[in-house]
């Protein structure tokens, strides 16, 4: 069998290692973010912990944003990562 997704509108937020991205995640996220680093590397992109529907204690099940990746408010609420080249395949931007 194959399928095709429904449509559905959803609210995003590409990741950006900067005081304003960071700011703008956290906004998005609310508690649902989680410890926002980059490692002392000079190739180190930023990562974000995001705290899955799974995790109800101390974000000890979360996703794991990169520097780049879209993070998507889910039709739950829940949040999630995904990869931008994934995200330009699947999503289109609507106004």
């Amino acid at each position: 069998m194959r399928f095709c997704k429904k449509f559905v509108v959803i609210d995003a937020v590409q990741f950006v290692y900067t005081p304003e991205g960071i700011d703008e995640l956290r906004k998005f996220c609310g508690n649902s973010l989680g410890l926002v680093t980059k490692y002392r590397h000079p190739d180190a992109k930023g990562i974000a912990q995001i705290k899955t529907f799974e995790d109800h204690n101390f974000f000890k099940v979360m996703y794991i944003a990169t520097e780049g990746d879209w993070v998507i408010k889910g039709v739950s609420g829940e949040f999630y990562a995904i990869k931008p080249d994934i995200f330009e395949k699947t999503y289109e931007r609507v106004d």
